[in-house]
């Protein structure tokens, strides 16, 4: 039997990179999984991945800047399941590679709209069954970008910044109720988004991996590996918490 069989799981962002890998990962602990995503086809081949390997999965389109979206999305695994016990909220965008004075307010606002003002929506929605059960856990993805400042990535930083602040703000709400609220700050680690600008900019795979003084970029199954563990009772005592899995990326 798997530790979170019976447990069910909505992960955002779930059609590749590490919401697709947190998704497989709950699956294979036992849990019913929501695959949440606004890119349908990648999102269905996750839930293939998922019950061809065994486990059990449904996809459900989901933008999680648009709160119709979201409440949907939590409604369907309350309808379907009558439960929802854990929650990935990992959607996330890229942002333009600008300095302050030359971002376009619509980038500002695109980035802010998927990154925090998702979040925010996500724990919104997803926190009052939550309470209605008594229990539950909330892994938000934020990143390095969250901890430290990077240049000409201010849409992103600062969202991530925001991102931990809903996180302690909530864990701080809610963790007497029931509901642990952490999150996983990444380092870089190979996804779509990362495949891609390396084969633009051949030079950028080693200038990344200098960053990280593990000496190599993550894989997303590390990260969500992290975000399982956070869910599970294991990290029953983990309140707040900001976890690092960057391979060194905010030591130096």
């Amino acid at each position: 039997m798997g530790l979170l069989d019976g447990k069910v799981a909505i992960v955002t962002g779930a059609a590749g990179g590490i919401g697709r890998a947190s998704a497989r990962a709950f699956a294979a602990k036992g849990a019913h999984v929501l695959v949440a995503d606004i890119d349908a086809d990648h999102g269905h081949e996750t839930v293939s991945l998922i019950t061809a390997g065994g486990g059990s999965a449904q996809f459900v389109r989901t933008d999680v800047s648009q709160s119709s979206d979201v409440v949907a999305m939590v409604d369907t695994a309350l309808r379907d399941h009558g439960r929802l016990d854990f929650a990935h909220n990992n959607a996330g965008v890229a942002g333009a590679n600008l300095p302050i004075a030359d971002l376009p307010e619509a980038e500002w606002d695109r980035v802010m709209g998927v990154m925090l003002r998702g979040v925010y929506l996500c724990m919104k929605y997803e926190i009052p069954p939550m309470l209605s059960a008594g229990r539950g856990a909330i892994v938000n993805t934020a990143s390095g970008a969250g901890l430290v400042g990077y240049a000409n990535q201010s849409a992103y930083v600062a969202s991530k910044h925001g991102v931990l602040g809903l996180t302690k703000s909530g864990a701080l709400e809610y963790g007497a109720r029931g509901i642990r609220i952490n999150a996983v700050c990444p380092g870089t680690v190979w996804s779509p988004m990362v495949d891609t600008a390396v084969a633009a900019f051949p030079d950028l795979q080693g200038q990344l991996e200098a960053m990280h003084p593990i000496g190599r970029l993550g894989t997303a199954d590390e990260i969500a590996a992290a975000v399982v563990w956070l869910c599970s009772d294991d990290a029953s005592f983990v309140l707040g918490h900001a976890l690092s899995v960057d391979g060194g990326y905010v030591v130096p």
